[in-house]
């Protein structure tokens, strides 16, 4: 990895702002992001369908199906729904987001097996969603004010020249002190995040490729991996093709009460 910011001359690719080399590893790292949240905004909603496949330490597998539906909110995060339509034992499950920029999201859960909605403490937004190595808290919107910002440098990973960031989450009760992050320096895409838990240790890798764009303009990655690097467990997000613009209303497809509907 070379150096701090000085090691750059140019601004980020679809930005305005100076260059990195002028500023802070703070402002460049918060420069960085910034410039990838304008590139990814505008989606106004989109529906996507998915394979989870989780695997344990010995390579046994299961796979589930799922669907997932966004919403974007100008002014505040985004609120997402995700629902499971198999296996069976878990049909209907669904989780609601509203993401903020500011303040702990709001989740909720909802168990058809008991009719009930749960609504999740945002301590308790740390654990696994469902047996995936996947946290609630990764699972939320990633809005920009989230997070401290630090720039580390340039990386080439895999052939990709990458920016690297480190970023730390202002939420007080998230699972992560910090996170390292890997961008293509063309796209802005994420490439990888190294997860920190509270005790300091790597515990978690996520690593995403196979990226497609959308709309000529909106890239999504076909393939998510999140490995757990102390218990050997990993789970894959197999992605489909995106629907974008597809008419989603906020009342109607992401309230509570919504979410007994989903069957």
């Amino acid at each position: 990895m070379r150096g701090y910011i000085a090691a750059l001359g140019l601004a980020v690719a679809g930005s305005s702002s100076a260059p990195l080399s002028a500023l802070s590893p703070e402002a460049a790292g918060l420069e960085i992001f910034e410039a990838r949240d304008a590139r990814n905004s505008g989606y106004v909603d989109y529906q996507v369908e998915l394979t989870m496949v989780l695997r344990n330490s010995l390579g046994d597998e299961s796979t589930r199906q799922l669907t997932i539906a966004q919403l974007e909110v100008p002014d505040d995060g985004d609120k997402l729904l995700i629902v499971f339509e198999t296996p069976k034992v878990i049909k209907g499950t669904a989780l609601l987001s509203y993401g903020h920029k500011l303040e702990p999201d709001d989740q909720w859960l909802y168990l058809p097996a008991v009719k009930r909605v749960k609504k999740i403490a945002s301590r308790n937004k740390s654990g696994p969603f469902l047996g995936s190595e996947f946290a609630f808290e990764d699972l939320a919107s990633q809005e920009v004010e989230k997070y401290r910002y630090r720039y580390v440098g340039e990386e080439v990973l895999d052939g990709v020249e990458c920016h690297v960031v480190e970023r730390y989450p202002n939420d007080p009760f998230s699972g992560y002190t910090r996170q390292i992050v890997w961008l293509d320096k063309a796209e802005l895409r994420i490439i990888k995040v190294h997860y920190f838990d509270r005790k300091q240790s790597h515990s978690k890798t996520l690593v995403l490729d196979d990226y497609r764009r959308y709309d000529g303009r909106f890239w999504k990655p076909g393939r998510m991996v999140m490995e757990n690097l102390q218990s050997g467990k990993s789970t894959e997000l197999i992605w489909g093709d995106y629907a974008f613009g597809v008419g989603l209303v906020e009342e109607r497809d992401f309230s509570t009460n919504s979410l007994k509907r989903v069957n």
